[in-house]
């Protein structure tokens, strides 16, 4: 299967490239501002893009590694796993005037879904 298109994120600010037959949740139901949700149409997976607060004390893996634990912490997960963190070269990325270091994590949480028990 091939993945869609550029599909725009956050207001177009940037985009990425889904899943085919990637669902917006927004669609659904409301989704925070801060965050993009897209489920897939049979299984129970879902994919969230979160804009999250930058956290000073922490930088570079550590920071993605934070963030991510953090996020599965808020949300009651009962697995989290980080599968890789690898370092963005900052000439490929829109925002590299405004960022020293950029970061991609990729990993997996096991968490309840809206209004049912873990």
């Amino acid at each position: 299967m091939e993945p869609t298109g550029d599909y725009p994120l956050f207001g177009g600010a940037f985009s990425a490239i889904l899943p085919p037959g990637a669902i917006d949740v927004s669609d659904l139901r409301p989704v925070p501002d801060n965050q993009e949700v897209f489920c897939h149409p049979v299984t129970d997976q879902s994919l969230i893009v979160e804009l999250l607060e930058l956290q000073a004390h922490v930088g570079g893996e550590a920071a993605a590694r934070y963030h991510f634990e953090d996020v599965g912490g808020v949300q009651g997960a009962r697995a989290v796993q980080v599968e890789s963190v690898r370092p963005l070269s900052l000439e490929n990325l829109p925002l590299r005037s405004c960022c020293q270091e950029a970061w991609a994590l990729s990993g997996k949480q096991q968490v309840a879904k809206e209004n049912q028990q873990p």
